[in-house]
């Protein structure tokens, strides 16, 4: 789950993390009361809220230095289509805006905390190349991107928090505050269960401070339920209304540009078919995992979203029959074409307890399935259907 930069800095002040004066607005008037009555300083940063990154160059930062530009820039951006490099062509809509106090900022890094999975475990990053995507950096000059593994049982420990310090370059009070910060921003993120915890840019002021300019976090889903306060920060406006109407049937759906529409069952299979449909020149219209009780109401829920998407021209099914039976999914399947009333071609794929008999079910029900023998000539046999 990700959340708002105005919400990642609320978290991060609970755990001592430096981060500026600000608060969110949701109208130019109560823009200007924030700065006015809260901040109270004679330069202020109006920052639009959107699920993404890149808002400075899309126009969505802005500097303001008196009170009429905070009323100006807010009437400018709310209701905007902010587009960046994140949000795709067609952008997001701002609803809200973080009103900061400004920084005398003096140098800019990056700090990211994420998990290395080819380790299984956390890595803390940092770079000296602050408030530049981090992607960019990693293509182009890898050297300058610093890592620290951290042991599960122990943590960031104040030693690795002191040599990535240094490795910024910090001395003196700068390097104690930034050591400071490090671990405050581990704790947090550890202590969330966070997916992601990044700040681009970090920044040393001329005063010597170390301050989350920025702040984006993201949550592992799986436990949310151990977060009640997050979940409440959950923006719905900021998801892919597919993806919002899946998870209401517990179900693990991701939009993508192709046409072959997938339903499969485990998080592993589902990106195996979709690495199968491209090798065999088909384009996944979206990754879906029904989970492993597939039956016909996760069935019939799988196929009213991906019908959803008007570009789905056909649907590869690819279900492994561990926990469930084969035959069971088979009927599940025919019980909701029928009741769906689904026109586009269906290649089904089903392995495991009771293949054979759930063969034989789909190829004496009257529909119009294409059954196959391997995923190989599931991925072949659809996207043949489509280019036909």
């Amino acid at each position: 789950m990700k959340i708002h930069e105005y919400q990642a800095k609320e978290i991060l002040r609970k755990y001592n993390v430096a981060v500026p004066k600000g608060k969110v607005a949701f109208s130019a008037e109560e823009a200007v009361n924030i700065a006015k009555v809260d901040l109270q300083g004679d330069v202020w940063v109006v920052k639009a809220q959107i699920h993404a990154g890149g808002r400075g160059k899309g126009g969505g930062v802005k500097v303001a230095k008196n009170l009429e530009e905070v009323l100006e820039l807010s009437r400018k951006m709310l209701g905007m289509t902010l587009v960046t490099h994140q949000t795709g062509p067609e952008g997001r809509v701002v609803k809200r805006l973080l009103i900061e106090e400004g920084i005398n900022i003096d140098r800019e890094f990056y700090v990211g905390i994420t998990l290395d999975r080819a380790k299984a475990k956390n890595v803390v990053m940092v770079s000296t190349e602050g408030g530049v995507e981090i992607e960019k950096v990693a293509a182009e000059s890898p050297e300058k991107i610093i890592k620290e593994i951290v042991e599960p049982e122990l943590g960031l420990q104040p030693y690795q928090a002191r040599k990535l310090a240094y490795s910024l370059g910090l001395k003196g009070d700068q390097h104690k505050n930034a050591v400071k910060f490090l671990l405050g921003l581990y704790k947090a993120y550890e202590g969330t269960d966070a997916s992601l915890a990044e700040i681009n840019p970090l920044v040393v002021t001329k005063e010597g401070n170390v301050i989350a300019l920025d702040a984006k976090m993201n949550f592992d889903d799986n436990a949310l339920f151990r977060h009640k306060d997050i979940l409440e920060y959950r923006d719905l406006d900021e998801e892919a209304p597919l993806e919002v109407e899946a998870s209401k049937y517990d179900l693990n759906y991701i939009k993508l540009d192709g046409n072959v529409g997938c339903m499969v069952n485990g998080a592993g299979l589902a990106m195996a078919t979709m690495d199968i449909i491209k090798l065999a020149g088909g384009d996944p219209a979206n990754f879906l995992d029904v989970g492993g009780t597939a039956n016909k109401t996760t069935v019939a829920n799988g196929f009213k979203i991906i019908l959803s998407d008007p570009n789905v021209k056909g649907i590869l099914i690819n279900i492994f029959g561990g926990i469930v039976r084969c035959d069971r999914v088979a009927q599940g399947v025919i019980d909701a074409t029928r009741e769906m009333k689904v026109e586009v071609p269906i290649v089904v794929r089903l392995e495991g307890t009771n293949a054979v008999e759930a063969g034989e079910l789909l190829n004496n029900s009257g529909l119009n399935f294409e059954v196959a023998g391997s995923l190989k000539d599931a991925a072949e046999k659809v996207t043949s259907v489509l280019q036909n």
